[in-house]
């Protein structure tokens, strides 16, 4: 069985021709606890853009691609949770074959059913910055994941505009903390105080000097979404002693961990990938996350944060999206719909 994609053989600049290209694959059959998905949408993120780039030389094409929805279609001999005609979506595993294609195989426990309410262009969305999210949440922060349970604690988004942020807004007003975020445009802010942020900081001007202007001294947990080099020596003083700061950005330097020491404070990184890269029992706890967030999506709890949607998939409009996506001005998410390479 073939099937259109869209490949990288070599890291190259969003700008070069040759970055992305219109390729055909094989496609296996499902075995043991994998399911084959047949693709009806994508969404790109930034670690899509950060693979592309450091892509070593290959003859193989790397497929990638880290959030989808689609129909399952075959499934192998271990699956228990889902069945063929399901619609599903997830964020799969970066050590794989990635969703820039027709078909893709995925294990079954990172995957759940899609929200029946939503459109799929919003459902692509959600996977990767919603586990995101959720894991920094509800398992680093371990705030409890229940309506209005943290009711009179705090927590700080720094860019709540992106993919993640605008998930974890959601997420966290619906836990019941007050939430504190970060923009810098009329329209950012905006965005964010639509999906419910409490207060908005202008990310341009001192955190602590318009926090204070809120009378709030200290905040309870932080999760940083834009560079950690540059946000934790800014964050650290803001923090309640005991609490906990969680990272998703890769420092570029040495960061500087002795500004935790006298307030005893926690740091943690997040990277929703670790549980399927080192294929750990948690992997399982990916689709039970993803089928919470379909019911809070279906009740009306989560608002759909995909914001841009090209039609089509294939070379052309893969380059565009990475170059969207690359300016770093993205407001939520940007979602790739079927078919492909037409």
């Amino acid at each position: 069985m073939q099937a259109k994609a869209v490949g990288v053989y070599a890291g190259h600049a969003i700008s070069e021709p040759q970055a992305f290209e219109d390729v055909t694959v094989a496609v296996a059959q499902p075995t043991g606890r994998d399911i084959l998905v047949e693709i009806q949408a994508v969404s790109v993120n930034p670690i899509d853009t950060k693979q592309r780039l450091n892509q070593a030389t290959t003859t193989v094409p790397r497929i990638l691609g880290f959030d989808a929805v689609g129909c399952v279609i075959a499934v192998g001999e271990a699956v228990t949770s889902l069945m063929t005609d399901d619609i599903v979506y997830y964020a799969g595993a970066n050590n794989r074959p990635g969703s820039n294609a027709q078909y893709q195989l995925v294990d079954e426990r990172l995957a759940a059913l899609a929200p029946k309410k939503w459109e799929q262009t919003a459902a692509a969305g959600l996977p990767l910055t919603g586990l995101t999210a959720w894991e920094a949440l509800f398992e680093k922060l371990a705030w409890q994941p229940a309506k209005n349970a943290n009711v009179g604690h705090s927590v700080l988004i720094v860019n709540g505009a992106g993919g993640v942020g605008s998930v974890a807004i959601q997420l966290a007003k619906w836990a019941g903390l007050t939430v504190i975020t970060t923009a810098g445009q009329a329209k950012t802010k905006a965005w964010v105080k639509d999906l419910g942020a409490d207060i908005v900081l202008d990310y341009h001007e001192d955190l602590a000097t318009q926090l204070a202007a809120q009378q709030i001294k200290l905040v309870d947990s932080a999760i940083l979404l834009q560079s950690t080099d540059n946000y934790l020596p800014i964050v650290a003083p803001l923090m309640r002693p005991l609490s906990t700061i969680v990272a998703v950005v890769t420092n570029a330097k040495p960061l500087r961990m002795a500004l935790l020491k006298p307030k005893s404070l926690n740091f943690a990184w997040e990277f929703m990938f670790t549980k399927s890269n080192y294929q750990l029992p948690e992997m399982a706890t990916q689709g039970m996350i993803l089928a919470k967030m379909a019911q809070l999506a279906d009740d009306g709890i989560l608002k759909p944060t995909t914001k841009k949607v090209i039609a089509g998939i294939n070379a052309a409009t893969l380059t565009e999206a990475h170059a969207t996506v690359e300016t770093g001005q993205m407001l939520g998410k940007l979602v790739l719909t079927a078919p492909f390479n037409a």
